[in-house]
């Protein structure tokens, strides 16, 4: 049975039954309220419209602590702690906050340090539990956030690259993914494009494995598509680690579905893919080009509240002649309100700034790292950097 899971913001009273079952379940429901709830924002995950998650964050001065993460007994193992942590951690960056800190007991340690925190004190102790500060940088991946997000391709579970999304044209980097994701996340890299192209092809995801691998041993966002057609391509998605899924054909083909999608899952979940020729949305792995227009397309979906979009122009990708500046930046004077990424075409470090520089919030960039066009360490240079040019 596929549930509908759903994160939003709830008030303090609705956090304390949760946080007295899972932690204090000795106590009286007055005493596990803080001082300061009132100044906090308090999370829920929801189940099929059934709380079972919480978490409160306190943010100060460019930081910010979160407290008294819990999740309902019959809950624990189905991620829905990482989901409420990634919950807070976007929120966190969209709200230019640097440090995410928590009083960790030292029994969840090993949980906060799989998410990239790192001790910040000694231990203590606190009624009879024992616990030790940690923390994790938040840090932007340049100054206005702009964002590489380097794309692994997988088709029989290793790393490949096609050109214009041609299977004949298909090249082989590495037999690995999880290695390639790891060298990109020793270099700063934060955010992944996971594209399953035999799920694409079947129609059906199929290297769900390649994702949850990369998704628990690194701490990568990683938004992953290929072959979600159906609620049930969605569970799997979501359950094997990815932060959102990439979803394109079927917003054409069947709108209705996907504003369904949007609905029960949330659009912070939904990574949104326009695929274009000549302004004109195509579809079916890039064999068909419809008559809707780009700007009508997103226009729609834009209206559902979808924010997180990327466009490949067809035209372009994998060509290595240069990304459709001029088209993307029609766009963003049409939307200038969405979280905008473009890819395709990118060859060289100049591309990059230059699409910084038309306002995008990012960019997807694989062939130009594989062919070494833009080498790892041009790449790590920006990445630190934290300027445009």
């Amino acid at each position: 049975m596929i549930r509908a899971i759903q994160i939003r913001r709830i008030t303090t009273d609705d956090t304390l039954e949760l946080r007295r079952e899972v932690l204090y379940p000795d106590w009286e429901l007055t005493r596990v309220k803080l001082d300061h709830d009132e100044d906090g924002l308090h999370f829920g995950l929801f189940e099929d419209n059934r709380l079972r998650g919480v978490v409160s964050l306190f943010p100060h001065n460019g930081q910010a602590q979160f407290r008294k993460l819990a999740v309902h007994p019959d809950c624990q193992g189905k991620g829905y702690g990482n989901m409420l942590m990634q919950h807070i951690t976007d929120f966190c960056r969209k709200e230019h906050i640097s440090l995410l800190w928590c009083n960790a007991r030292a029994s969840a340690e090993g949980f906060y340090l799989k998410r990239g925190f790192e001790y910040w004190g000694d231990h203590f102790v606190k009624d009879n539990i024992v616990f030790i500060k940690m923390k994790v940088q938040l840090d932007k991946t340049t100054d206005n956030g702009f964002t590489v997000i380097p794309a692994i391709d997988i088709i029989d579970g290793k790393c490949v690259r096609l050109t214009q999304g041609d299977y004949a044209q298909k090249k082989v980097y590495n037999e690995h993914p999880l290695e390639v994701a790891k060298a990109f996340e020793s270099i700063g890299v934060r955010r992944l494009h996971l594209v399953d192209l035999d799920g694409a092809k079947k129609g059906a995801v199929v290297n769900w494995k390649v994702l949850e691998a990369i998704a628990g041993k690194t701490n990568l966002v990683i938004d992953f598509g290929g072959g979600i057609k159906t609620e049930d391509d969605l569970r799997i998605v979501y359950e094997n680690g990815a932060a959102l899924a990439t979803i394109g054909s079927i917003a054409v083909k069947d709108p209705a579905l996907f504003s369904g999608w949007v609905k029960k899952y949330g659009a912070d979940k939904i990574f949104l893919g326009a695929d274009v020729k000549e302004e004109k949305i195509a579809v079916g792995g890039w064999l068909e080009t419809t008559e809707l227009s780009v700007f009508d397309f997103l226009e729609e979906n834009v209206k559902q509240g979808v924010q997180h979009i990327f466009c490949t122009d067809i035209a372009k990708d994998g060509l290595l002649q240069g990304p459709s500046v001029a088209l993307y930046e029609k766009i963003l004077q049409r939307f200038p309100q969405i979280d905008f990424v473009a890819s395709g075409g990118v060859s060289t470090m100049a591309d990059v700034h230059a699409l910084a520089e038309a306002g995008c919030s990012g960019v997807i960039v694989g062939k130009a790292i594989y062919e070494e066009r833009i080498s790892m360490k041009e790449l790590t240079d920006f990445i630190k950097s934290g300027i445009r040019n």
